[in-house]
């Protein structure tokens, strides 16, 4: 049984348990974990995954089932945020000799960091079903708009568009020397603006309860309250919003490689997984809102994708419905190392070494994402290995982080 440690098992006193997938877990995200099982509105237990890490208002990789309320610290400002991959008729040795080209291509093709799109048009048949819902949110919480530096266009053109942080787009080979276009990304800034609004909302809200909470950053909002139905409005319009992104960024990525290789079909079967959201499921005799803060679903037969770090392999699993995880798993290896503490401990040469063999980045800007500030791919994997099953096994040859 994958369950490696058991916080407030006999605990009592409204104290939920905690089920852990890993030893390896600092004594931070532990203590964090026992803040979040405090909350009355918890049924059953909490879930924490192989990738398990502190966070920021809720630990990463948590998986929290709630009655009649939501968390939106735990949901976080990277709503939606997660994975999608297709796989290509194209074999490893049809690929360039020389990558380099290929991932300018896609740089150019696709904005990084900060940037975005030049105009609003370039992806107006995407936003276009989306203009009702933001128009929506922007009328009834002006606020929101007016934390964007573009308030009316800005999440227009960051539709399509790759962000920051560990986001990336890799191209990867499979274990039958098939070649796969893999990404990650959100919902980008009209996203981070939701999460900070409604989180700072949510404290206001609960007000004189806001002093009993065992962390200021889990406020929450219940159901019936005021806020409760716009938040979770706006959370599935993020969602969706993040999913299209998805959708827009291989799409550009797609026709950015043509070029490159010889004319070739993309699997018409693509996977687009959430992995930081929020879902209404029914678990252990409850209609419930479950938040995966860093977790995929993973019910039997569902398939879903692991991404290691940049110099690692990465996975294409498939579910099987542990009932004890939430039909839960990892959503990636984890970091073991905070930003700070990685560019601290390791310098230039330490990243060209730990990504040999992979066409990327290898400056100093990107030294916070080097291989040795994750977890062990390999053991993270093991330690699920009651959550899921490995479908492919991918290893990425070119990488490009946000």
């Amino acid at each position: 049984m994958p369950v490696k440690i058991e916080l407030n098992k006999n605990a009592g006193n409204g104290f939920k348990p905690v089920k852990i997938y890993t030893r390896d877990i600092e004594n931070e995200a532990l203590t964090q974990l026992k803040k979040i099982a405090e909350l009355p509105i918890i049924h059953s237990h909490i879930a924490a995954m192989p990738d398990v890490h502190l966070g920021i208002g809720a630990t990463v990789g948590a998986v929290i089932p709630t009655l009649n309320a939501i968390i939106p610290a735990a949901v976080g400002v990277d709503i939606g945020c997660g994975m999608s991959a297709v796989r290509l008729s194209v074999k490893s040795s049809q690929l360039p000799d020389n990558l380099a080209a290929m991932r300018s291509a896609i740089e150019r093709a696709v904005p990084v960091g900060l940037q975005a799109h030049k105009t609003v048009s370039i992806r107006e048949s995407a936003c276009k079903q989306m203009t009702a819902g933001v128009e929506w949110l922007f009328e009834k919480h002006p606020t929101v708009m007016k934390m964007l530096k573009q308030p009316n266009t800005l999440w227009t053109k960051q539709m399509g568009t790759l962000g920051s942080g560990n986001h990336f787009i890799e191209v990867c080979v499979d274990e039958n020397k098939d070649v796969w276009i893999m990404l990650h990304t959100g919902s980008r800034g009209i996203g981070n603006a939701i999460g900070q609004y409604f989180i700072a909302l949510a404290k206001k809200d609960m007000g004189k309860q806001f002093h009993n909470l065992p962390d200021k950053d889990l406020a929450y909002f219940t159901e019936g309250s005021e806020h409760f139905v716009d938040y979770v409005t706006a959370v599935n319009w993020a969602q969706e919003y993040a999913r299209l992104n998805r959708n827009e960024i291989m799409g550009l990525v797609l026709r950015a490689i043509a070029p490159f290789l010889p004319r070739f079909q993309a699997d018409r079967h693509a996977l687009n997984c959430h992995h930081n959201y929020v879902s209404r499921e029914h678990h252990f005799g409850a209609d419930v809102i479950v938040t995966r803060k860093g977790a995929i679903s993973a019910r039997e037969g569902e398939l879903g994708i692991i991404p290691g770090s940049m110099g690692a392999k990465s996975f294409i699993v498939r579910g099987k419905g542990n009932t004890d995880s939430f039909c839960s798993c990892a959503h990636g290896a984890g970091r073991k190392m905070s930003r700070t503490a990685a560019r601290n401990a390791f310098t230039k040469e330490d990243l060209i070494a730990q990504t040999k063999g992979v066409e990327c980045r290898k400056d100093k800007a990107v030294i916070d994402e080097i291989p040795a500030a994750y977890k062990d791919i390999d053991e993270v994997m093991q330690n699920q290995s009651d959550l899921i099953e490995v479908v492919h096994t991918l290893k990425q040859v070119l990488c490009i982080k946000g």
